[in-house]
């Protein structure tokens, strides 16, 4: 009776299961973790949520898009299993959850919930990616808040001569693609494909497929950033642009940086210079983490075996 009542639950299962979603595939194996293409679809209904330009692309690319998300996220995930807990409470992605909603104008969780829910996302797997996001920030600036050079007299020389010497001074809603030289392939190539798929997909898509910065999920989105904040090689290139015009490339160290003006306003209120410093430091300070985040995660894939399917 009992291997009955086994076999008839088996087959409600197995019938629900076909009637209810498609026929689960194996579409990648990293170490002892499968990626199907049910987990796939689900990425992709995250990351439309988080940039719902996503839906313009062509399905393929979404798709593609959607696996590599996953992947990085399995390989930052198994690291961080090293460190902490992962099934522990932590206060960090509160934080990171509050950031979000900031960011995407919704005004309290349940609305967020809802949100979520009509979009076929549940609420606790959005919240583990966001605890898989916020712990690894954490442990890269535990490994490398020693090697953060930040010269804050330099900083607020600067902000000084800017207030003293600018009559009007403006804020700028700000969107980024951060690329790097590829070995092998010309960067006039590489600059020449990543304007073309800007023409023929838009910015932010682009910025999805093609950024390396954290910001890339969001379609390279920053946000609003007074003057005062942005250094004066980037700030020269973009005072001169329009509403919805990006950038030439701008070298930044070893990556190059292409940024689009979303919005631009006249600042009417009053600088507090102390106030600009610290925004300017967490910038500077951002910029630097991310580019040891990219060296770091770049190193553990190198040493992860990925298999397709």
């Amino acid at each position: 009776m009992k291997k009955i009542s086994i076999i008839i639950i088996f087959l409600s299962f197995f019938f629900n299961l076909n009637v209810n979603s498609n026929v689960v595939e194996i579409k990648v194996k990293i170490q002892d973790e499968v990626i199907t293409n049910l987990d796939i679809e689900n990425e992709i209904n995250y990351l439309i949520f988080l940039n719902p330009k996503l839906k313009n692309l062509d399905k393929k690319k979404v798709f593609k898009i959607a696996k590599t998300s996953l992947i990085t996220e399995i390989i930052k995930k198994n690291e961080l299993k090293k460190f902490v807990d992962l099934q522990k409470e932590n206060n960090l992605v509160n934080m990171i959850e509050r950031n979000l909603l900031l960011k995407k104008n919704i005004k309290s969780k349940n609305e967020f919930k809802r949100i979520l829910n009509n979009q076929n996302l549940e609420y606790e797997d959005v919240k583990k990616k966001l605890l898989i996001e916020a712990l690894w920030n954490q442990l890269i600036y535990q490994r490398n808040s020693k090697n953060i050079v930040i010269n804050k007299e330099e900083l607020r020389n600067k902000i000084k001569g800017q207030i003293e010497g600018i009559k009007k001074k403006y804020e700028y809603n700000l969107s980024e693609i951060i690329f790097e030289d590829e070995i092998g392939k010309n960067l006039e190539d590489k600059i020449l494909e990543i304007k073309n798929s800007i023409d023929s997909i838009g910015f932010e898509n682009t910025a999805i497929i093609v950024s390396i910065s954290n910001t890339a999920k969001n379609g390279g989105l920053i946000g609003w950033i007074n003057e005062l904040q942005i250094s004066k090689l980037i700030l020269e290139k973009i005072e001169k642009l329009n509403q919805d015009q990006f950038s030439e490339p701008i070298k930044i160290n070893n990556s190059y940086l292409i940024i689009k003006v979303n919005q631009k306003k006249e600042l009417k209120n009053k600088i507090n210079l102390e106030k600009e410093l610290e925004k300017l430091i967490n910038l500077e300070t951002n910029k630097q983490l991310n580019n040891f985040s990219n060296i770091f995660y770049k190193r553990l894939r190198k040493n992860v075996e990925i298999y397709e399917y």
